[in-house]
Formats: C-alpha cells, sequence, structure tokens
C-alpha cells in the first residue's frame, strides 16, 4: 500500500512539475492533491507511519553511533598498522595467482 501510494505521489509531483498545460492545469492537480492529502484513510497511513519513525528512531540512531565508531576504530586502527603492514598476502592462494 505504501508503495502504490509513493508512486502515486511521484507521478502526480512529475506531471505538476513536467506539465506546460497552464495555471489552471496547474490548480486542478493542486486541488485534487489537496483532497488526497486530506483523506482520512491517507491520514491514517501517514499516522502510522509517522508513530513507527519515531518508535524506531532512537533504535536506529545507536545503531548507527556503534557503526560510526566501529568504522572509525577501523580507520585509526589501520592507519597504525599501515607502518607495520604484512609482508605476506592475507590469503596465500591470491598471491599463487598473481604469481603465476
Amino acid at each position: 500500500m505504501k508503495g502504490k501510494i509513493l508512486l502515486a505521489a511521484g507521478i502526480g509531483i512529475g506531471y505538476v512539475l513536467g506539465a506546460r498545460a497552464g495555471r489552471g492545469r496547474y490548480e486542478d492537480i493542486k486541488r485534487a492533491a489537496g483532497k488526497l492529502w486530506s483523506d482520512p484513510r491517507v491520514q491514517h497511513q501517514f499516522d502510522e507511519a509517522e508513530g513507527f519513525v519515531k518508535d524506531k528512531a532512537p533504535e536506529v540512531a545507536g545503531l548507527l553511533g556503534k557503526g560510526a565508531k566501529k568504522v572509525v576504530s577501523q580507520v585509526s586502527g589501520s592507519k597504525k598498522s599501515d607502518k607495520n603492514a604484512r609482508k605476506t598476502p592475507v590469503n596465500p592462494s591470491v598471491a599463487q595467482n598473481t604469481t603465476e
């Protein structure tokens, strides 16, 4: 259902931006979009989506924070380990393939 709403919104926006039918057609589309937006079914879906985002935002923020810390530690660790880089490749089979 959400996909259909997004598709319809995208088509409507594309048509409005690409239309050359003049101000009258633009006003018609704007009026239809206003009716669609004020439809109780659309508002209900919007409210549900908004509630879902509010509930999940702290979890997502926590995961993003952990991921960012991990990346930073890996990047800062790799700079230190570049000085002490290994002389042998990590995967010996790769080294065999490249020397053939």
